[in-house]
């Protein structure tokens, strides 16, 4: 019984310390984010890449792009010139996260959108 006892401890501890798969994919995001704050030598276009890179990646895989990909790939088009990708990326970062409704109005509402 003691016996029995100390192998279902040890099996709940083990369980107990499984890790769980990350809810988002993030790829390169954060680097991307630095590199857009430190303005180092990398182009809007640069950026741009990564992030369309990071979003067909995570739908490769089934995975969730992570929140704010999308506004910051919107904004980085906007600055690039093109409003109406920026706009539908702001849009799609709306539709995959309601809670960012006020502010990415607010963005399209800055960008004259």
């Amino acid at each position: 019984m003691k016996k029995s006892l100390l192998v279902l401890l040890a099996i709940m501890v083990l369980a107990g310390c499984e890790t769980t798969a990350p809810l988002y994919y993030h790829g390169q995001y954060n680097t991307a984010v630095y590199s857009y704050f430190k303005a180092e030598d990398v182009t809007l276009e640069e950026q741009i890449g990564v992030l369309q890179e990071l979003i067909e990646t995570a739908a490769a895989n089934s995975k969730h792009v992570a929140p704010g990909v999308h506004a910051h790939l919107g904004m980085l088009y906007f600055e690039t010139g093109n409003a109406a990708l920026g706009k539908q990326h702001f849009e799609t970062e709306m539709a995959l996260f309601p809670e960012s409704k006020h502010y990415i109005s607010f963005l399209l509402k800055s960008a004259g959108v």
